[in-house]
């Protein structure tokens, strides 16, 4: 089947008497009292959950697969081999850092793909990711918990009568990550484990530590939320505001707990001492860095990956080079001088600062002066910064209420963002929309929604 079928019919059924205001007053006031917010916005504004036919997230699935099997690998190399390493540009702390010894196998606990899943006119896909977004992404519970909710509204009651809808879901996933992980580096299974969610305080994503708090809880796990000033290691014991923990679920930035306490800080001593947990660990970071797609698709690189990974990611990972004085091919195949050749073909590429989050720094080239293009690209010789191919943007129309109670249907930009387990697992899907072309919840806009597979029943 193709999903254009199901997104026709759901939005035939708003159409219908006072369905759309029905719908809309019994998701919005949820929002709030699900914690489904963004600090203080909601953090639904339309009226629609993104589908996905079988057929369609299978194939996701399979090729989000494979590009993780490559940077899961990639990541180990890196670890192990200092000289290609370097091309991700630590710093000298992160390189302190990833050679701690966290006590269980995989690098990459969670992580994040983000893309873009395109549609052609003709209904094919074009499957584009953009980012490797490696330190315990967000979204997870954000989309669970509003995939509940949306199931409960009468739009979709009614679709439920003609489609089956499966929500794609992950806190099991997380959950399970995290039991794994644990009982790895504990070496037995005698308890749970105490948690600390660890992230600043006031940051907007806080209402999700709650959810999964109340999840946690659910499930018999104590845990905690603290901020960084509030961890405390004493006599081999972690402390989170006073309570005893020996897992930290780590949703801080490793760069900015770096910033603010350098290697001076209770993670590092308690990681060090062997006496805690913490997902994700500080190996993340080589994948993390947005030079890490310049790894995958670098010609110098190619003989790492196996035949079927260096076929997807032709397909999928967009051509992506460090800024630096160097000779590379570009995506063609053609021999270029990588800066002369970025300056001039400005109107498909995208420019990345190599370690920020939200949208930060980045340069749209087809949005931006020549003069300004060739000032950041400058710039990024001596801040670590990638060039980027631009890739195939996804747009669909999402239903919403205007200001006046009026059914509007209008485009946005939707991206797909699967997330991944211990390297080797695809499990569930964040999706935001957006009205602009940088596509970010963190940087002030959009809407997140979630994610279900429908078929006719």
């Amino acid at each position: 089947m193709n999903s254009q079928d199901a997104i026709h019919h759901y939005h035939d059924i708003l159409h219908r008497d006072t369905m759309a205001q029905d719908s809309w007053d019994a998701l919005l006031p949820a929002l709030h009292t699900d914690k489904l917010t963004f600090g203080e916005r909601p953090l639904c504004t339309v009226l629609r959950p993104l589908f996905y036919s079988p057929a369609e997230w299978a194939y996701l699935k399979r090729q989000t697969t494979t590009v993780l099997r490559a940077f899961d690998r990639l990541g180990r190399l890196m670890l192990e081999d200092k000289s290609l390493r370097r091309q991700v540009h630590l710093t000298e702390d992160e390189e302190y850092l990833v050679g701690l010894d966290h006590g269980y196998a995989t690098p990459i606990p969670t992580a994040r793909l983000d893309s873009f899943y395109a549609r052609n006119g003709d209904g094919s896909r074009v499957l584009n990711y953009v980012e490797f977004n490696g330190e315990s992404p967000a979204g997870m519970a954000y989309q669970d918990v509003l995939g509940a909710r949306f199931a409960q509204i009468p739009v979709m009651q009614e679709m439920a009568k003609r489609y089956n809808l499966r929500l794609l879901e992950s806190r099991f996933a997380a959950l399970e990550t995290i039991l794994s992980i644990y009982y790895e580096w504990r070496g037995n299974r005698d308890k749970l484990p105490d948690i600390a969610i660890v992230d600043w305080d006031g940051v907007p994503t806080t209402t999700e530590f709650y959810l999964f708090l109340d999840y946690f809880a659910q499930n018999g796990i104590n845990a905690v939320l603290c901020t960084p000033d509030e961890l405390t290691f004493e006599q081999g014991q972690m402390y989170a505001s006073g309570v005893a923990v020996d897992f930290i679920y780590k949703r801080v930035l490793i760069t900015e707990l770096l910033e603010r306490y350098g290697l001076n800080h209770p993670i590092v001593q308690a990681l060090e001492a062997r006496a805690v947990c913490v997902m994700n660990p500080y190996t993340c970071k080589v994948l993390h860095k947005k030079a890490s797609f310049a790894v995958a698709t670098d010609e110098r690189n190619a003989h790492l990956l196996t035949p079927e990974e260096r076929e997807t990611i032709l397909a999928h990972v967009p051509w992506t080079r460090t800024v630096e004085e160097r000779s590379t091919f570009d995506v063609d195949g053609n021999p270029i001088d990588l800066l002369p050749w970025a300056s001039d073909n400005r109107d498909h590429l995208v420019l990345k600062p190599n370690d920020e989050y939200g949208g930060k720094g980045v340069i749209i080239g087809w949005e931006t002066p020549q003069d300004a293009w060739d000032a950041a690209l400058q710039d990024a010789l001596s801040n670590p910064s990638v060039v980027q191919e631009r890739a195939v943007i996804a747009y669909e129309d999402f239903p919403t209420m205007d200001v006046e109670g009026n059914l509007v249907i209008a485009q946005r930009l939707v991206d797909c963002d699967p997330f991944l387990f211990r390297g080797h697992s695809v499990t569930g899907c964040l999706t935001r929309l957006s009205s602009v072309t940088l596509l970010n919840v963190t940087a002030g806009g959009g809407s997140i929604v979630p994610v279900f597979v429908v078929e006719p029943k």
